[in-house]
């Protein structure tokens, strides 16, 4: 198994090579030269196995520079009902996604039940110790550098705090973070994180790490990696979940291997969502691969009309779902890489007009292929949506969902076929946002143990301007 550029201009690598960057050297991502192809006879033969075999069947198969036995040891010190058992399911911990039933043909699949309660957990807790091993081998040092608009800083700064040969540089737009979501970065006090509270939406965060990685010689030498979503470790490590979440839903409701399932999933960089379109190219029985967004509708115009038209910073809307406070998804590229029939030429001249502050037109024909061949439908939700679902959720079930998640369950109303099952994938659990869920339910949400007065904390972080300059003066001035 190696990995190509979507832009071409990657020499083909193996994966502990691309594991610890970011940006391909031509500014596309890493992507495998091919799926692994599953048969009948495989998709069976993984049904019955637990999250940490079925890690290792699915993941395997992209990694073939890691001696079985060590990725095998560390998936398993990873997938431990130990680590994933801050959620709601602490009798169900060792089940790691299991699933809550909402009516006889829609489920969500818990994703939050990790240290900092959010999906980002799943992969990051994984990413940390593959991190942590090839560093080792390699005798290497990394300087992360990661954005995030609410839930991936925390996920990689737990996964990354203290580990051997890593600091984490994350930048987050100043104010725009939940309480919990803030207070969870900022009371980190190890000496290996540095928190950037950055003047600006999460896309000027996303647009300095892309500018920092672009800078071949100053990546070069300070060693900068990333974390984000378009790390491809994180994205391999998010497919097992789409998997889990098949076969259980499968056993739930008397279906059989190989019988559709639906997924709805909240998306704002579209790396969840990529993982499930991944886990489709290699055989898994998926029908529809349903986006909900919020206000930040770009991913939900594109599904629709083909028409893929990033927005500026004064037309990002601060919202109620701040994750997917997003108006450039940075994994669509690997989706249109493979709608476009993997012409890598094609693909470098339409980011070029993204990137350029533009955007492009899919044709009618590839607008076809993606919502009927692909199984791509999308909804997109407000604050008065998110509310009256989170209550629906509630009052009809009993179970407490996050403003993202209500966001899903609207999208999944407005495209489940009831003959099919559809799985809707959690975003977090709603105590990371307290204001939303009491404007709701009129009651705090659940909080897990150990996160009483987690807001109260001191708090380390330094603010800055949107300037890529200037977050590359704090990395030297830090590392010196």
């Amino acid at each position: 198994m190696k990995y190509i550029s979507t832009r071409g201009g990657m020499n083909a690598q193996a994966f502990s090579d691309i594991l610890l960057g970011g940006l391909a050297p031509d500014g596309g991502l890493s992507i495998p030269e091919q799926y692994p192809q599953l048969s009948q006879a495989d998709l069976e033969s993984m049904a019955t196995l637990n999250y940490r075999d079925l890690a290792f069947a699915v993941i395997s198969r992209f990694v073939d520079d890691i001696p079985s036995d060590d990725l095998k040891a560390l998936i398993d010190k990873t997938y431990t009902a130990e680590v994933y058992c801050n959620g709601r399911s602490k009798n169900q911990a060792d089940h790691i996604t299991p699933l809550i039933k909402l009516d006889a043909s829609l489920y969500i699949q818990e994703l939050s039940n990790g240290p900092t309660l959010a999906f980002k957990d799943m992969a990051m807790q994984l990413l940390g110790n593959l991190f942590e091993y090839v560093l080792d081998k390699k005798g290497e040092q990394i300087n992360i550098v990661g954005a995030t608009s609410g839930d991936t800083g925390s996920a990689a700064e737990y996964a990354m705090r203290g580990k051997r040969g890593v600091n984490v540089f994350m930048l987050s737009p100043f104010g725009k973070m939940s309480p919990f979501q803030r207070a969870q970065m900022f009371s980190l006090q190890d000496e290996n994180i540095f928190n950037l509270s950055v003047h600006g939406f999460f896309d000027a965060c996303q647009d300095i790490v892309k500018n920092i990685n672009k800078d071949a010689e100053f990546k070069a030498q300070y060693k900068i990696g990333a974390v984000n979503s378009i790390n491809w470790g994180r994205i391999v490590a998010q497919v097992v979940y789409y998997f889990k979440g098949y076969f259980a839903t499968i056993l739930a409701t008397g279906k059989k291997v190989g019988d559709k399932v639906d997924y709805c999933v909240p998306s704002g960089n579209f790396g969840n969502i990529c993982a499930g379109h991944i886990a489709r190219q290699m055989g898994l029985p998926i029908g529809q691969l349903v986006v909900a967004t919020n206000e930040n509708d770009v991913l939900d115009e594109f599904f629709k009309t083909g028409g893929y038209h990033p927005r500026d910073v004064a037309n990002t809307f601060e919202t109620t779902s701040p994750s997917m406070d997003i108006s450039k998804a940075s994994n669509l590229e690997r989706f249109v890489f493979d709608l476009i029939g993997r012409d890598s030429a094609r693909l470098a001249a339409l980011w070029t007009e993204v990137e350029s502050g533009g955007g492009f037109d899919l044709s009618p024909a590839e607008l076809a292929l993606m919502q009927d061949s692909y199984g791509f439908k999308s909804s997109a939700s407000n604050h008065s949506d998110r509310i009256a679902h989170i209550r629906e959720v509630f009052e009809k079930y009993g179970v407490q969902i996050d403003p993202h998640t209500a966001d899903g369950f609207k999208a999944a109303k407005a495209h489940r076929n009831l003959a099919v099952p559809m799985l809707i994938m959690e975003t977090a659990l709603p105590a990371k946002f307290e204001d939303t869920m009491l404007e709701a339910l009129k009651q705090a949400p659940f909080r897990p143990k150990g996160l009483a007065g987690l807001e109260a904390l001191p708090q380390r972080f330094d603010a800055i301007d949107a300037d890529a300059n200037l977050v590359k003066h704090y990395i030297v001035e830090h590392l010196a």
